[in-house]
């Protein structure tokens, strides 16, 4: 399971990714205004980069429920100084989280090998600028917009709905020239669903696969865990965010989007242990349970 960014390739086949969560913005959900200072965001990275991301995703633009956009100009301002400084001190894979095809193209020539797009490469230009630069590619499911998404939303039937959207995308993307080996497929949580079609698409992450292709899990801090134990504080959503890292991974998903790397990173390695340890030939009593992986 291998996936292809730029000039480059991360192994899934085994084991897990952590993508720590670089949100250069005033108005973001949790953390808006912390990095927005390039020098800030930097450092930022390189911790999280210490303490196990492989991925960094730099956002310049809140997609917060109820967000409204920025000017081009102004996620370029925000995003641009820290892709490049971020490039020429580390190795890590660096993805941009943009809707804008012009900031995805500006971000890959500073040094971004990844597009997170929210939209879900609903825009053609999206989709070319992907084959053009073989830039890796993270395909969201939002039903609606940033500013609207959560004013009522509604499916028939949410787990069809969003494999038949990751299908859909996929389709349009190998039309456009991009190679399967590009793409990863993210439910979006929190994006256009009520906290019912949040717990009944985690209840079927593996129905959620189309190609073969990895998940990307995405719950960092959002504000359905808290309605799920009940606790309204937002320092309350860490550990349950760590707890759905280790769920995820034993239901097929080999990337997760997070604030907090050194816990889900922990997490995620010691969920991997077991799993591999209940598969292995050496383990022939089955004193563990077989797991789906």
């Amino acid at each position: 399971m291998l996936w292809k960014a730029r000039h480059r390739q991360l192994d899934l086949t085994r084991t897990g990714k952590i993508m720590g969560i670089l949100n250069v913005t005033p108005d973001s959900f949790s953390d808006g205004g912390d990095f927005i200072a390039p020098d800030l965001a930097v450092t930022r990275a390189q911790t999280m980069i210490q303490e196990g991301a492989e991925i960094i995703d730099v956002g310049g633009e809140s997609t917060r429920p109820g967000a409204e956009p920025v000017p081009a100009a102004v996620e370029l301002a925000r995003v641009l100084p820290v892709i490049a400084a971020l490039r020429a001190s580390s190795q890590v894979f660096i993805s941009i989280d943009t809707m804008k095809p012009a900031v995805a193209a500006a971000a890959i020539a500073a040094g971004a090998d990844i597009i997170n797009d929210v939209s879900g490469f609903r825009d053609p230009a999206m989709r070319s600028l992907a084959a053009t630069t073989s830039a890796g590619c993270i395909v969201m499911h939002m039903q609606g917009e940033p500013r609207t998404m959560q004013q009522h939303p509604r499916y028939d039937n949410v787990v069809a709905e969003v494999r038949e959207f990751f299908a859909q995308r996929h389709q349009d993307l190998l039309a456009a020239g991009v190679t399967t080996e590009q793409i990863v497929f993210d439910p979006g949580i929190g994006f256009g669903k009520s906290l019912n079609h949040n717990r009944t698409l985690l209840q079927n992450l593996e129905k959620l696969i189309v190609a073969h292709r990895p998940l990307l899990l995405g719950v960092s801090r959002k504000s359905f865990l808290s309605a799920v134990i009940e606790a309204p504080s937002l320092s309350a959503r860490a550990w349950p965010t760590v707890a759905l890292t280790s769920y995820a991974r034993t239901h097929q998903v080999r990337l997760l989007r997070v604030h907090e790397v050194k816990p889900n990173a922990e997490a995620l390695r010691m969920t991997e242990a077991i799993l591999q340890f209940s598969l292995s030939p050496e383990n022939s009593a089955g004193t563990m349970p077989r797991p789906v992986i």
